[in-house]
């Protein structure tokens, strides 16, 4: 399954609430019961992993957030830093962040990287990469590079980048930013990237009529989003969800539609780290609530979809 280890603890937490999901609009409890769950290490010594992809020899490619990205082989060997990597600016929750294969990797050897690019006058912004991956033993270089989307506006601070990849059924790419903690606010701006989840083709050109509202950026899929960082694409339906942090109990689980608005930050479960009230209150016309959240926060972050039966509890 594709990044079955990286995405084991959130799927973990998730399938908790399996019967929920469809439908909880408030906090509920988990089902009861437990279930025994085996870990193993693979590698370790790594610099704050962040994505794992596996490829089709069932190697991995692992990023790590200071702008390394390296193949861990089925034993845990480490690699060597792949060549060509985009430069990243490394600062709080930045870094090289998601990466991803392209749907026809066996044929094309293209990847997507996404990260927190340095701009002009000390500021950043999410950026996707794509390049094509050419190995060599336990290293190998990243060639013919091209950045396919900067998030605009840039912002300073080093928080909220968002940052998952996904392929729809049709190959084109979803990508999660953040709203860069500071420019809150500019996630119910549908003309500019914060705080939104955007949905192109793998050249960078905007997926057509995905929305009819009038204002919106033709690249923007949905918008007041806080910080997307789960993301995946129901193999049966279709749909996409996601996961996202929020402030102090508002994490959310999301199965976000072209042209919607999910509330960030005028409606939210969650309070500011200072207790404080967030918005005007947790609903609002217009604005839609979230399938599921945490109350208090489980900090979420990546997202797998099973559909096994090894997990009898859940």
């Amino acid at each position: 399954m594709r990044r079955t280890l990286w995405h084991a603890c959130l799927g973990f937490a998730l399938a908790a609430q399996a019967g929920l999901v469809e439908t909880a609009q408030t906090n509920a409890p988990a089902p009861t019961g437990s279930t025994a769950i085996d870990t193993q290490v693979i590698a370790d010594g790594l610099a704050s992993p962040w994505a794992l992809e596996f490829l089709p020899d069932g190697r991995m490619l692992v990023s790590e957030r200071p702008g390394q990205l390296r193949i861990v082989s089925k034993t845990g060997a480490i690699g060597q830093p792949i060549a060509g990597v985009p430069a990243v600016r490394f600062n709080g929750q930045g870094g090289l962040l998601d990466v991803a294969l392209a749907p026809d990797y066996e044929t094309s050897n293209i990847i997507y990287l996404s990260f927190s690019e340095a701009r002009d006058g000390d500021t950043a912004g999410t950026s996707v990469a794509k390049g094509k991956l050419k190995l060599d033993g336990d290293g190998g270089a990243l060639e013919t590079v091209e950045i396919i989307f900067r998030q605009s506006p840039s912002w300073k601070g080093g928080y909220h980048f968002g940052s998952r990849l996904v392929f729809d059924g049709n190959g084109d790419l979803f990508i999660t930013t953040g709203e860069r903690n500071f420019a809150r606010d500019e996630a119910q701006n549908p003309a500019n990237h914060i705080g939104k989840i955007i949905h192109i083709h793998p050249d960078g050109s905007a997926v057509g009529a995905q929305t009819k509202h009038q204002g919106w950026d033709s690249l923007v899929w949905s918008i007041g989003h806080r910080n997307v960082q789960g993301a995946a694409i129901d193999p049966a339906t279709g749909s996409l969800w996601t996961v996202e942090h929020g402030a102090r109990g508002g994490d959310e689980l999301n199965r976000p539609e072209a042209g919607k608005n999910y509330g960030w930050p005028v409606i939210t479960y969650g309070r500011d780290y200072t207790f404080l009230p967030i918005g005007e209150g947790t609903e609002k016309a217009g604005m839609e609530q979230p399938v599921y959240y945490w109350d208090p926060s489980i900090a979420t972050s990546s997202l797998a979809i099973y559909s096994g039966n090894l997990f009898a509890n859940w």
